[in-house]
C-alpha cells in the first residue's frame, strides 16, 4: 500500500490528505503510526490465495487495491454522512473541508487501480489479470450503488428487508466478496473455485455489516471510535432500525418527525429495546455467518489457511469493535 501511494504522490499537500486517513501521518503531515482499521479485506485476499495453494505474495497487488479502495469509500462516506470522527480521529473533510476531501478520495480511488495494475508483474495469465480487473470494476459500481441506496433510504419512510439486503450487499458485502474472490483467483487461476470464495466473502460481508449496524446503535464509542447512536441521529435504515420500524408504530412516528434530533435518541433506543431489535439483528447476523461457513466448506479444501479463514470469520461475529 505504501509503495502504491509513494510511487504516485510526492510529499505534502494532497499526499498528506491521503496518508492521514491511512494512519501514516498526523494532520501536519508528520509521520505517525496510527491504527485506522482492521485490514480485514486485504487479509482475506492473502489468506484465500494461500488457501487454494497459491502464493500470498502474488496476491499483494490485489490486497493493496481492495484496502485502498475501501479507504477511498470511507472518505466519501464520511462526507455523505457528515461524520466528523473515524477511528477516534477527525475525518478528512472535518479537517480540510468537503472539497479537498472529495479530491483526496478521488485520488485514492485512482491509486487503488494503480495498485491492482501491478498484477501484470506477477506470474499470472493475462486472462486472469483481466478477470481480476473486471471483478474490481464490478465491485466499484456495486459499492457506489449501495451507498446511493443508503443515502436514499434515510429519507424514504418505507424500506423493505429485501431493499436493505440489496443496499448492504452493494455498500459492504461486495467488497468483502471481491477481496476473497481475487485472492482465490490469483492463487488458483480457477474461476469456479474462486466463485466459492466469493460466496464465502459475500455472506461474511453481510454478517459483518449487520454487526456494524448493531455497533452503530449500541457500540461503545471508546471501542468503535465512532459517535454513539450516530445511525439513529441520521435515521439510517440499518437492520435494527428496520426491525423496530416494522414492529413499533411509535418508532415509525418518531423517525417520521421533521424535527428529529439528538434529544430523541433515548426514546428511539427504548423503543428498539421493547421489540428486541438487537437480538433479532444478531440472529440474522448468525444466519449469514453460517452461510459463509458453508461456502468455505463447499470448496472441499482442508489446510491451515482455511482454518485461519474460519477463525477470522468467527472472530468477526459478535465483535464489539
Amino acid at each position: 500500500m505504501r509503495d502504491a501511494v509513494d510511487s504516485t504522490l510526492g510529499s505534502g499537500g494532497l499526499s498528506t490528505l491521503i496518508r492521514y486517513p491511512l494512519g501514516w501521518t498526523d494532520v501536519e503531515g508528520v509521520p505517525v503510526q496510527v491504527v485506522t482499521g482492521k485490514r480485514i479485506r486485504p487479509l482475506l485476499t492473502l489468506l484465500c490465495a494461500e488457501a487454494v495453494g497459491g502464493s500470498w505474495r502474488h496476491a499483494l497487488p490485489a490486497a493493496a487495491a481492495v484496502e485502498l479502495l475501501h479507504n477511498f469509500s470511507l472518505i466519501h462516506d464520511d462526507i455523505e454522512d457528515k461524520s466528523e470522527i473515524r477511528h477516534s480521529r477527525p475525518t478528512v473533510w472535518a479537517v480540510w473541508g468537503i472539497a479537498s476531501a472529495i479530491n483526496a478520495g478521488d485520488a485514492l480511488f485512482s491509486i487503488a487501480y494503480s495498485a491492482l495494475e501491478r498484477l501484470k508483474q506477477q506470474p499470472l495469465p493475462h486472462e486472469i489479470v483481466l478477470e481480476a480487473w473486471s471483478i474490481f470494476n464490478h465491485t466499484n459500481l456495486e459499492l457506489t450503488r449501495g451507498q446511493h441506496l443508503d443515502i436514499q433510504f434515510e429519507t424514504q419512510q418505507n424500506v423493505s428487508m429485501s431493499d436493505y439486503i440489496s443496499m448492504i450487499t452493494g455498500k459492504s458485502a461486495e467488497l468483502v466478496a471481491a477481496s476473497a474472490q481475487l485472492g482465490a483467483l490469483v492463487g488458483s487461476c480457477n474461476l469456479d473455485l474462486a466463485a466459492h470464495f466469493a460466496d464465502f466473502g459475500l455472506n461474511l460481508g453481510l454478517a459483518f455489516q449487520i454487526r456494524d449496524d448493531i455497533l452503530g446503535i449500541w457500540g461503545d464509542p471508546a471501542v468503535t471510535g465512532k459517535s454513539a447512536a450516530s445511525d439513529i441521529i441520521s435515521r439510517k435504515k440499518s437492520l435494527p432500525a428496520l426491525i423496530g420500524l416494522q414492529a413499533s408504530p411509535e418508532l415509525f412516528a418518531l423517525y417520521a418527525r421533521a424535527d428529529f434530533n439528538e434529544n430523541d435518541v433515548a426514546s428511539a433506543l427504548s423503543l428498539l429495546d421493547q421489540v428486541n431489535a438487537r437480538t433479532m439483528a444478531e440472529t440474522k447476523e448468525a444466519v449469514y455467518f453460517e452461510k459463509s461457513a458453508a461456502a468455505l466448506d463447499a470448496t472441499g479444501l482442508r489446510n491451515d489457511a482455511i482454518n485461519q479463514l474460519k477463525a477470522l470469520a468467527q472472530g468477526l461475529v459478535g465483535r464489539d469493535y
